[in-house]
């Protein structure tokens, strides 16, 4: 038996009309090119705990 969903920090109540203005936001800076690519990310990540730490990657400009 399931009960009541408790509300939680990581779980917050869903604005959906923000939601879509930060969609835009994101769709816009894919469109002008700032981002970072996943590769680049995940070399950065890989780096960590090493001698050889990567500076955190940036978008391509």
């Amino acid at each position: 038996m399931a009960g009541p969903k408790s509300r939680s920090i990581f779980n917050p109540p869903r604005d959906a009309v923000e939601e879509s203005r930060l969609d835009a936001l994101a769709d816009a800076d894919i469109e002008a090119g700032r981002f970072v690519a996943h590769d680049d990310v995940v070399k950065w990540l890989q780096s960590w705990g090493t001698s050889d730490k990567l500076p955190r990657p940036q978008p391509k400009r």
